[in-house]
């Protein structure tokens, strides 16, 4: 009863890998493993507002110098908004760019943010592979500094944490922002990069995100003979 029993097992993987040929639709698959940066406070906003500046500094310093102007945000824009206006300023001036209070003559430079919701449900994954952290984290402190007895004073779990501290706490967030910083005139753009970021669910109202009430209430009306 071995035999046959492997037979059909063999039988059913080499079924099992042979895909299809053909499809109405594309299949499904993963994009390779990438990072993104989880937004948590507001140093964050400065320090993206100045990587933003470095890659448009880029192609701005292959056209002829001119200054740019910077919209300042709606009244009712978010904080975040606001606050990534004023760092934008603030590098562009400490990189020798000419900031200009007018738009007469100037380069435009638009900031656009679209806030991107994802259903509550969506995959997690996580860092994986504890005990081999641990295992290699031993060797690495080790090594860094081996005079200050941080291997015989850490715990597994500092260990752990140690090296997994890239990764941000929490599950994946639903919310995500898409960040597009464009420079140019009427006729034409001269510099343009477009980010995306990770925001905790908790401070979407940093963002200008506005949740509906959990216990907000459908109110349903019916017409009944009658009615006018």
């Amino acid at each position: 009863m071995v035999k046959p029993t492997a037979t059909a097992i063999l039988a059913a993987a080499v079924l099992a890998g042979c895909a299809m040929p053909y499809s109405p639709v594309p299949v499904a698959t993963n994009f390779p493993n990438s990072g993104q940066e989880k937004l948590q406070a507001a140093a964050h906003w400065d320090i993206i507002a100045n990587d933003l500046e470095r890659k448009l500094a880029d192609s701005l310093r292959k056209q002829p110098p001119r200054p740019v102007y910077l919209a300042e945000p709606a009244s009712a824009g978010s904080a975040f908004q606001r606050a990534l206006h004023a760092s934008l300023v603030s590098a562009l001036v400490n990189d020798g760019f000419t900031v200009s209070r007018s738009p007469a003559g100037s380069l435009k430079v638009d900031v656009d943010v679209q806030a991107v919701t994802f259903a509550e449900n969506r995959t997690q994954y996580r860092y994986a592979g504890g005990p081999v952290a641990l295992a290699t984290g031993l060797w690495v402190l080790s090594d860094i500094d081996p005079a200050t007895g941080i291997v015989a004073a850490a715990g597994g779990h500092d260990l752990y944490r140690y090296h997994t501290s890239i990764f941000a706490p929490g599950d994946t967030p639903k919310t995500e922002l898409i960040v597009t910083v464009s420079v140019g005139d009427q006729f034409r753009y001269f510099a343009r990069t477009t980010s995306a970021y990770y925001v905790a669910d908790a401070d979407r109202a940093l963002y200008g995100i506005k949740d509906e009430p959990k216990d907000a209430q459908l109110t349903k009306v019916f017409k009944v003979r009658g009615d006018r």
